[in-house]
């Protein structure tokens, strides 16, 4: 039992570290953006972040019906 703990915590620790290893090798460096907005061919399709397409949603409109 514990020489498969051991085995796992080596296979996750081998691959944490060959994903982090732009970011060791190269300082200043980071991971892109995950976000819809940072992506340049969502921007082009004309897809945003569902927070940005709310927000843009709740401004004031000046057509916008009143329902009160």
């Amino acid at each position: 039992m514990l020489k498969l703990v051991v085995i796992t915590l080596g296979i996750v620790a081998f691959s944490v570290l060959f994903l982090c290893v732009k970011m060791i090798l190269r300082p200043g460096s980071s991971f892109g953006s995950t976000h819809i907005g940072g992506s340049k061919a969502m921007r082009q399709r004309g897809i945003h972040c569902v927070q940005s397409m709310d927000a843009f949603e709740r401004r004031e409109k000046p057509t916008r019906v009143k329902e009160r």
